[in-house]
């Protein structure tokens, strides 16, 4: 089984456009109580206006399609308009930015499995991708999370609920007439070694792309988000860059058909210097038989927001921040990041 042929140029042709050479995605696509937290932590008050200005202040970042060629939104956010009464998806498509959306709704208990989850959002899915699509989405997004530790999680059944999920939705947007951005993210939680986030990466990825292919999903018309290979921010071991780049991409050799158009990396916790750092070493490793990029949430937002702190004042300096994060990792594309570049 395969999936309908009609909008299949046209899908093809804007994955490629999401991995452009050169840029790479935009992700403001956090929940409301995300986002609310991070505010909080920056001592932003955590209302609906303030998430609206912020989200303003990216878009209508000047330049910002140079490093950057699509952004993905929230439902909140697809629907705003910002204070001077222009809605957020003119700004983004005014500053020549594809416009995606994510379309789950969270990571929910998995039962009989403790510690583990699946991600939820499958019903009435179909009528929300064509109501997506009517506001001017072109691309989507379905976020799936596996905890690891040291022998146990995550368990087959985790892997498979997930895997299935992301197939069924990845065939959902396509017919649709939106490109999938299909992300399994192996969470940075916990004391496990790389070689044990190499080992989960391959085993997720693997079901993954079966999942997919037994949907009947047209993998040249989907983007692949994973995460980068690495020890868990409790281990007491430190991966250089290379190391990263290394295990990243052996497993996605092992895993990844040379038919998907694209890989676009999230940031997964890291810092925005690791995160560009990961990338660049990626990037540095030869031809790959995908193009390789980002798509970054707080490694190109947190700095800014930081900046910004809520004030109308720092407007012009928190966009700065946006551009020089986003101009790294455009770098990084082509392996021309380095530390030089934090210091201008």
């Amino acid at each position: 089984m395969t999936t309908d042929t009609t909008n299949l140029p046209v899908l093809i042709a804007r994955a490629r456009a999401m991995v452009t050479t050169g840029k790479g995605l935009l992700a403001i696509d956090e929940s409301n109580g995300t986002c609310n937290r991070r505010f909080a932590s920056a001592g932003i008050a955590q209302t609906i206006e303030m998430r609206r200005d912020w989200r303003a202040l990216l878009l209508s970042t000047p330049g910002l399609s140079r490093c950057i060629s699509g952004v993905i939104l929230y439902d909140e956010t697809i629907r705003q308009t910002a204070a001077d009464g222009q809605p957020l998806t003119q700004l983004a498509h005014d500053a020549g930015l594809l416009i995606g959306i994510k379309v789950d709704t969270g990571a929910k208990p998995l039962a009989a499995h403790p510690g583990e989850t699946v991600t939820e959002g499958l019903d009435g899915l179909r009528e929300r991708l064509q109501s997506y699509s009517g506001m001017g989405a072109g691309f989507a997004k379905w976020r799936a999370v596996f905890a690891v530790d040291d022998r146990h999680l995550p368990t087959r059944a985790c892997i498979a609920a997930n895997a299935q999920a992301l197939a069924r939705y990845a065939v959902l947007c396509q017919e649709a007439g939106l490109v999938p951005i299909v992300e399994p993210e192996i969470l940075m939680d916990g004391p496990h070694t790389q070689a044990r986030c190499e080992d989960v990466t391959e085993a997720v990825l693997h079901s993954v792309f079966d999942q997919l292919v037994l949907h009947g999903a047209a993998l040249e018309a989907l983007i692949l988000k994973p995460s980068m290979v690495l020890a868990g921010q409790a281990s007491t071991a430190r991966n250089t860059a290379a190391e990263v780049a290394e295990a990243t991409l052996q497993c996605l050799r092992r895993t990844v058909p040379a038919a998907v158009p694209g890989i676009m990396f999230l940031s997964g916790g890291q810092s925005a210097e690791q995160a560009s750092a990961g990338l660049n070493a990626i990037n540095l490793s030869g031809e790959q038989p995908w193009p390789l990029s980002f798509s970054f949430g707080r490694a190109l937002q947190y700095p800014a927001l930081q900046i910004w702190a809520g004030q109308a004042a720092n407007r012009i300096a928190a966009q700065d921040a946006v551009m020089h994060r986003a101009r790294c990792n455009s770098a990084a594309l082509t392996g021309a990041y380095g530390a030089a570049m934090e210091t201008v």
